[in-house]
């Protein structure tokens, strides 16, 4: 294992696990994290939860599991290179989606929209929850107990009024500070993972056209290498490796770049990261190009009108669920159902939010198809 910078979160100084237990053997404290993630019945269902295109489209596509992976992998390379914890960066990239609804963003806002008198929904706290007391697995305690610096990177946004009843994990959004480098890390590597598979994903439904994509600089600049070096590479090759040399690009001007940041504000402890302006980023014209990138995903990806078709039928099935649970809570399988007469709304959010793709299609079809009854 590489040496850990003193700016580092180590054994030495996390903040340690709500539940205090007897100290892991043969593994850190950050790699039970990580295999208590692995393990977990949400882990699992981000294979049938749906990246962009919904789960039953393609079986090519990205799923939330493979970004997740894919997250992590990125995230873990360039903590090496920084003397970041590994393995906490790992458990945060590998964590950062569980609290995601089905249909991605879509069933997100819908959700949210669901629980406008509750103050929302918001998927990072949705994780958070997931980790801290939906998971039911152990016989001391709910939840995962995972260590605070875990709970705090997989807690990436939150409003204010949500940190104030969070006690310690959402106090940085109160006081606004920093959380570690390697939550700050598992953010960054989220966004190269997401923006550049979505292009690979785009280009392999015929959504996008790689005319289309050959507009978009750090894109045309990549592939006109690749074809110097490869002239006669065309399809699916040419479009892997373009990604592939993207991807390699952002994660070396990450590292660069945030490493210059760490030699300008010279932290000597976790402290000092917190208190520091963010350090993990990218350079500014890395940075205008990411931005670049992004718009035109939004514009030609997210609202091409078959992606638009499928997120209006996915909001449409996540507010009838809900609609109807909140109606006659007997609708509820009988464990939620049970749940239900504490906190309707929430537990009906929960079952919601904990529903795959497919799951959630079955689950409407059983409720309002003719043919189900």
């Amino acid at each position: 294992m590489t040496e850990l910078a003193p700016y580092a979160v180590g054994p030495h100084n996390t903040r340690g696990r709500v539940r205090r237990e007897a100290p892991p053997v043969g593994r850190s404290e950050f790699q039970r994290d990580r295999d208590r993630i692995i393990h977990s019945t949400a882990f699992r269902r981000l294979e049938y939860k749906t990246q962009v295109f919904v789960n039953h489209e393609g079986d090519l596509f990205r799923t939330r599991l493979t970004h997740s992976l894919e997250v992590a992998q990125i995230a873990r390379s360039v903590a090496r290179n920084l003397q970041l914890n590994e393995d906490l960066t790992e458990a945060i990239s590998l964590a950062h989606d569980l609290g995601h609804t089905p249909f991605g963003h879509a069933g997100q806002d819908a959700l949210h929209r669901c629980m406008s008198l509750r103050g929302g929904f918001e998927h990072n706290l949705q994780s958070l929850r997931v980790v801290d007391l939906l998971e039911q697995r152990y016989a001391a305690f709910d939840g995962l107990n995972l260590c605070f610096e875990t709970r705090e990177g997989i807690l990436k946004h939150c409003s204010l009024k949500n940190a104030r009843r969070l006690g310690a994990v959402g106090a940085r959004f109160l006081k606004r500070r920093r959380p570690s480098l390697e939550a700050q890390l598992a953010n960054h590597a989220d966004e190269i993972a997401y923006n550049n598979h979505d292009v690979d994903d785009g280009l392999r439904s015929g959504l996008l056209g790689i005319e289309q994509l050959a507009q978009v600089d750090i894109f045309a600049r990549h592939m006109k290498q690749v074809l110097r070096e490869y002239p006669k590479l065309d399809g699916r090759r040419l479009v892997h490796e373009t990604v592939r040399r993207m991807i390699s690009t952002l994660v070396v001007d990450l590292t660069r770049q945030t490493a210059k940041n760490i030699k300008m504000h010279a932290p000597c402890s976790v402290e000092d990261v917190r208190a520091a302006p963010p350090l993990v980023a990218h350079s500014a014209p890395i940075l205008r190009q990411q931005k670049v990138l992004k718009q035109f995903l939004r514009h030609n990806l997210y609202q091409h009108h078959q992606v638009a078709r499928m997120t209006n039928k996915a909001r449409r099935i996540v507010s009838d669920l809900f609609n109807a649970f909140n109606a006659e809570p007997r609708l509820l399988p009988p464990q939620y159902y049970a749940q239900a007469q504490t906190d309707l709304t929430r537990t009906i959010a929960d079952y919601i939010a904990g529903m795959t793709d497919r799951y959630a299609i079955r689950e409407y079809r059983r409720l309002f198809a003719v043919e189900e009854i």
